[in-house]
């Protein structure tokens, strides 16, 4: 790019396409709301107005097919395991998840006297960021937002996978 920048002046912008869809990827995350416990109120409160979310591009989709970006928010239990990974696998590519709170990261408090509680949603689909804390704050979960957008601008096309550093 040394030879033709400049060149032009100001009314060209020169980037590959990997930065410019890993831009446009970042600048409007839409994730599925799929709360489960309390640590969907706090989710809910992240959504509302005081936390803004929409300078992130973040705008919450009821359907799988139209977000990119899955937040597991609560306590997953066996039986709902299987709807979470039905949903999971109706997202479409690139997808991302990100495991919101003790329960979905561990099991949180109820795995060691509960046969019922998934012992972290890591087990069923991969996770891409993971939030501590039993509920975490509306600000741990913007900043797990910007740690996913860090992530994708990291991405590359050819292999959707993001690249070490």
């Amino acid at each position: 790019m040394g030879l033709i920048e400049g060149r032009f002046g100001d009314n060209i912008l020169i980037t590959s396409v990997d930065k410019l869809i890993n831009w446009a990827r970042m600048s409007s995350m839409w994730p599925l709301s799929f709360g489960l416990a309390c640590c969907a109120i706090e989710m809910m409160a992240t959504g509302a107005s005081r936390f803004d979310l929409d300078r992130l591009g973040v705008m919450f989709r009821a359907s799988p097919r139209q977000s990119d970006v899955m937040i597991v928010a609560g306590t997953v239990t066996m039986k709902m395991a299987t709807r979470l990974k039905r949903l999971y696998e109706q997202m479409p590519d690139p997808k991302f998840v990100i495991s919101m709170g003790s329960c979905s990261n561990c099991g949180g408090p109820y795995w060691e006297h509960g046969y019922h509680v998934l012992k972290g949603v890591d087990q069923i689909i991969p996770v891409d960021v993971y939030i501590p804390g039993c509920p975490p704050r509306p600000e741990a979960l913007m900043d797990g937002l910007i740690q996913l957008q860090a992530k994708i601008a990291k991405m590359t096309l050819a292999k959707q996978e993001d690249v070490v550093a």
